[in-house]
C-alpha cells in the first residue's frame, strides 16, 4: 500500500469478535491479527482508531461470573475491572510490536457539549499525529441509559465522523450483508456494495451476543451515519482481520475509476456484484457502503447525531421551507410542543401536514399521538432551541413582536437560529417517521 494517500481508518470490534462467549476467554489469535494488521497500516502511513468493546466481558471473566448481570451498578463495576484488564492487554500485544496506544473513554455527555466535543476531536488529532493508535470504548463505569449511544457501532460511525475517517470497518461474524438470512436459506445473495442505506433490502435477523449490545441492525444505523459523514463503511469478518488490508487496497484502486461510477444501482440500492466483472482483483467477500457525495461535516453533524433529543418541536410547511433557504425557526411556525426541554438543548423538528397546522391537533390531542396516516409527519432535523418547552408552548403560532408581551422578556425572535438548526436530506418516496426515527442527514 506504500505510495498511496495516507488514510485514517477506524477498525469496530465487537465483545464476541474478541472475547469467547462462553468462556469470556479473550480470543488472543484474532487479537494478535488485528494488532499486526493495524501495525502494518501503520508502516504504510495510515492513522488508525480501534473502537473496542468488551470490558463486560473481560470484567466477567476476572472476577468468575458466568452471565452478565441485570443490576446496573454490577454491570458498571464489572465495566470498572474489566476495562482495566482490555486496555492492558491492548497495550501489551501493541508494545511487542513497540506501538503505542492511548485510551479514550467516551459516553454522548462527553460530546453533547459543543465545546467538549471539539476537545475530543482536537485529541484524537493529536493523538494520530503523535502515530498513537487511540483504542476507544464507551465509559460503562459511568454510562445510564440517557448518556449511553447504545452500542460501539454507533460510537464508532461518530468516531469516524469526528475525525473524518476515510473507512469505518465494522467487524463482525458474518463476511457480509445477505437479502436473507444465509443459516436458514440456501439461496441467500451477498450484498457487497450499497449506495444508499435507506433503501436497503438486507437480512438483519442477527441479533447482538449474549456479551454486547449490537447486532445487524446496529451496523446499518452506523454505516448510516458514518456514510453520511462522507466514510466508506465496511462490513468484514472479525476473526479474518488481514482482510482489512485487502479490502483498502481494492477500494482505493476502483475509487477514481469511472466504471464504478457508471454502474447503476439494483433495487434494493446495491450495485450487486456487477464491479467485480471488471479487471479489478476480487478483494475478500465484504459489504462496503459508499459515502455520501455530499457529506456533513463537523457543527452540522454534531448537531444531528452528537446530541440526544430532548422533545419534538412540530412545525408547519412554511417554517420548514423558510429553514431550507436558510432563515431562523420563528414561533409563528410552530404548531406545537412535545416533551420538556431547557434553553439551548436538542430537540426533533417535525412538519406536519398544512392541512391540519391551522387548526391545531384533532380533537385536541398532541400531535405525537396522532395517528400517521391521518396526517403527514416527517422528521427533518435537529435544532438547539432559545426558548424552553413551556416558553415555546406559550409563545407558539404568535409573530416574534408578541413575544415580550406574553412572557414578559424576549432573548431572541427567533425560536431557534438557523445556525443551531440542521436539516436531514430529503429521500427520494420517503414515508412518513414516527418523531423518534432517526433519518439520513446532510
Amino acid at each position: 500500500m506504500k505510495g498511496q494517500r495516507h488514510l485514517t481508518i477506524v477498525i469496530k470490534l465487537g465483545s464476541s469478535s474478541i472475547i469467547d462467549e462462553s468462556t469470556h476467554q479473550p480470543l488472543l489469535l484474532i487479537l494478535a491479527n488485528i494488532v499486526e494488521t493495524a501495525v502494518k497500516l501503520r508502516q504504510d502511513g495510515h492513522r488508525v482508531i480501534i473502537v473496542s468493546s468488551g470490558a463486560i466481558a473481560v470484567g466477567l471473566r476476572r472476577m468468575d461470573v458466568d452471565k452478565k448481570p441485570k443490576f446496573l451498578p454490577k454491570i458498571q463495576a464489572l465495566a470498572a475491572v474489566g476495562q482495566c484488564r482490555l486496555i492492558s492487554l491492548w497495550d501489551s500485544l501493541f508494545g511487542h510490536c513497540r506501538q503505542p496506544v492511548a485510551q479514550v473513554l467516551l459516553t454522548r455527555n462527553d460530546i453533547a457539549d459543543r465545546t467538549q466535543y471539539q476537545n475530543a476531536q482536537n485529541t484524537f488529532i493529536e493523538l494520530l499525529n503523535m502515530g498513537v493508535i487511540p483504542i476507544v470504548n464507551e465509559n460503562d463505569t459511568l454510562g445510564v441509559t440517557e448518556i449511553n449511544f447504545g452500542d460501539n457501532d454507533t460510537l464508532s460511525a461518530i468516531t469516524a465522523a469526528m475525525v473524518q475517517a476515510d473507512y469505518l470497518f465494522l467487524m463482525t461474524d458474518v463476511d457480509c450483508l445477505y437479502d436473507k438470512n444465509p443459516r436458514t436459506h440456501a439461496d441467500a445473495q451477498a450484498i457487497e456494495v450499497v449506495r444508499d442505506v435507506a433503501s436497503l433490502e438486507a437480512d438483519v435477523s442477527s441479533a447482538g451476543s449474549s456479551l454486547g449490545t449490537g447486532g445487524m441492525s446496529t451496523k446499518l444505523v452506523a454505516a448510516r451515519l458514518a456514510t453520511s459523514a462522507g466514510v466508506t463503511t465496511v462490513i468484514s469478518r472479525s476473526s479474518k482481520p488481514g482482510n482489512i488490508t485487502s479490502i483498502v487496497q481494492f477500494t482505493e484502486s476502483i475509487k477514481n475509476s469511472p466504471k464504478e461510477s457508471s454502474l447503476k444501482p439494483a433495487a434494493d440500492g446495491s450495485l450487486a456484484n456487477s464491479i467485480f466483472s471488471h479487471e479489478f482483483t476480487r478483494p475478500p467477500l465484504h459489504t462496503r457502503f459508499l459515502p455520501d457525495p455530499y457529506p456533513i461535516r463537523d457543527r452540522h453533524f454534531w448537531l444531528l447525531y452528537g446530541l440526544a433529543a430532548h422533545g419534538t418541536l412540530y412545525i408547519d410547511q412554511g417554517a420548514h421551507k423558510a429553514l431550507v433557504s436558510k432563515a431562523g425557526l420563528l414561533p409563528a411556525g410552530v404548531v406545537d410542543v412535545e416533551g420538556q426541554f431547557s434553553q439551548q438543548e436538542a430537540v426533533r423538528l417535525v412538519v406536519i401536514d398544512k392541512s391540519f397546522s391551522s387548526a391545531g391537533a384533532p380533537n385536541g390531542s398532541s400531535w405525537s399521538t396522532i395517528d400517521s396516516d391521518k396526517v403527514v409527519q416527517i422528521e427533518v432535523g435537529r435544532a438547539l432551541v432559545t426558548y424552553s418547552a413551556t416558553e415555546i408552548a406559550r409563545i407558539k403560532g404568535l409573530r416574534s413582536t408578541e413575544i415580550a408581551s406574553v412572557l414578559g422578556y424576549a432573548d431572541s425572535e427567533y425560536v431557534a437560529l438557523r445556525e443551531n438548526v440542521s436539516l436531514f436530506k430529503k429521500e427520494k418516496n420517503s414515508r412518513p417517521v414516527t418523531p423518534s426515527t432517526p433519518l439520513k442527514g446532510e
